[in-house]
Order: C-alpha cells, then structure tokens, then sequence
C-alpha cells in the first residue's frame, strides 16, 4: 500500500482536498481529529499538557480549552514547543496504526495522512509521497479571517507559527495548488488521485 502525507499550511486547503480525495474513493485520516481525541478526558496527554501550559488551559467541565491552549501556544515559542513534545508522538503512533490497519484491510492501495505539521515535525519521512497545498499568504489571512473569531495580529501569528508555504513544497513530490476557485481545485484533486494511483501500482508491481 502506497502511504501518503498530504500537508499544506493553516487554511491552505488541506481539509477540502481531504474530502474531494475521500470522494474519489481514497481513505484519509485527519490528524486534527485525533489530536482531539487524544487530549479528551482520561486521556494520556492530558495532564501533561496541564503541567506544561498550567491549570488555566482547562475548561469548567475538565476538558482542554482549546481557546485558551492556542491564545498560549500561538503567542509563546517555548510553550508552543512543549504543547508539541507532547502531542506529536502520540499524533504519530495514532497515524500508523490506523495505515496498518487500512494496509491489513487491503480496500485501496493508497492511504493519506493529512497533517499540518508533517514537515515541521520531521513525520514527513515515514511516507512514500509527500504532498503539498499552496496558495499565497494573503490567501491563508483571508480565508482565516472570514471564519471569525481572530482578528488580524492573531491570523497571521498561526500562518508565522508554521513553515512558509514556499519552503514547505520543496518536501513535496507533488503539489496541489489552491489559488483558484473549487472547481479548479477539485480537478487538481482529479489529478492527484489519478497520479497517487498509477504510484501506487507502480509500488505493488516494484514489489513482485
């Protein structure tokens, strides 16, 4: 099976082309979601967030108060580092045991890995292709601003806290670009599936 990680930048598009590749019949995995679900309540990473970040990042109910982790992370480097120490090998194990087991299944010969960090994390590595979608910055501040609840200062202190975008894609085999509208990105994704499968068989035949 052909193992991809598909990354990008905040609001780059990474979740719409997630969805369009879910479409055309290949499985992924969203890395935000288990990010929150290894973070719930009882889990493992949650008191070690509590006693790197302090008390304070706990909502009433003792859930992680998602706000209030970013607020802290997004505006403090050290503090960003921590947060990531933590999350990222758990982050990781989770992505591998889920390809192991679409792998065992055997119901596509691509799997996808979507994942903001792959590149800045160095998870980049474990996967056969890497994948990469760009647009421009002034896109990214755009399209964060019109979903509400960051002003400006705040929107481009998440775009800075990651990698450019223009030195992300030089780790990409392939990149996707999202500067246009969604019918032309949902034809790159036309594009890209096509290519990750003719990989795919290209692996499996170099494999005999």
């Amino acid at each position: 099976m052909l193992r991809v990680g598909l990354t990008g930048g905040i609001a780059s598009g990474k979740t719409t082309v997630s969805k369009l590749l879910i479409k055309s019949g290949i499985p992924v995995i969203d890395s935000d979601i288990i990010a929150r679900d290894v973070v719930k309540p009882g889990a493992e990473a949650l008191p070690e967030i509590v006693a790197a970040l302090g008390p304070g990042v706990l909502a009433p109910d003792g859930s992680l108060d998602r706000e209030r982790v970013g607020k802290i992370v997004f505006g403090d480097e050290a503090s960003r580092w921590a947060l990531e120490s933590i999350l990222h090998p758990l982050i990781k194990a989770e992505q591998d045991r889920w390809l192991d087991v679409r792998e065992a299944d055997g119901g596509s010969p691509v799997a996808v890995v979507d994942a903001a960090l792959m590149v800045e994390s160095g998870g980049w590595r474990r996967f056969d292709l890497v994948v990469v979608v760009e647009c421009g910055e002034e896109e990214q501040l755009a399209r964060i601003l019109s979903r509400g609840g960051l002003d400006e200062g705040a929107a481009r202190a998440r775009i800075t806290s990651q990698m450019p975008l223009a030195e992300k894609v030089k780790y990409a085999d392939l990149v996707v670009d999202n500067s246009g509208n969604l019918d032309k990105l949902a034809q790159e994704v036309e594009v890209l599936a096509a290519w990750l499968l003719e990989k795919a068989r290209e692996k499996e035949k170099n494999s005999d």
